[in-house]
């Protein structure tokens, strides 16, 4: 299984926006990130300085959030929704981004949920529980 480093994902995030700005031809994976990366311009000079993209640290004292952290997550839940896995996630994701009338604050509730299950296997020193994600997606679909 492919396992990028994180200088690997902070590359990958710098050279989508690069592509973007220039209109170049994107991978698959790039055009999947495309749409997220230009979704939040907040992080667009943080993306457009790869070596200082390299070099940053971003911890819970700094208080400001991790561009290529928020954005994986977005990939991720991406891809997870794209194959149905776990299985009931596209389901309980286009439930949620009907009730809020937005995909990108559906995925932004479902990071939530996703970050839950990290922190929680994380602890337990157990896998990540699809269950309880899945869960927690279909309550805030629900609610």
């Amino acid at each position: 299984m492919f396992q990028p480093s994180q200088h690997d994902v902070r590359r990958f995030f710098c050279e989508v926006l690069r592509k973007q700005r220039a209109g170049e031809p994107m991978t698959p994976m790039e055009a999947v990130a495309a749409p997220w990366v230009a979704e939040h311009p907040e992080y667009h000079a943080e993306l457009a300085d790869v070596d200082a993209a390299l070099a940053a640290s971003y911890t819970v004292d700094d208080g400001r959030p991790n561009p290529f952290l928020h954005l994986s997550m977005h990939l991720s839940i991406s891809e997870q929704v794209a194959i149905d896995q776990p299985g009931g996630i596209r389901q309980a994701f286009g439930l949620l981004a009907a009730r809020l009338g937005s995909a990108h604050a559906a995925q932004h509730e479902v990071m939530e949920c996703l970050g839950e299950m990290i922190w929680a296997s994380q602890r337990s020193g157990l896998p990540p529980d699809g269950l309880a994600y899945l869960d927690c997606v279909r309550r805030r679909a629900t609610r």
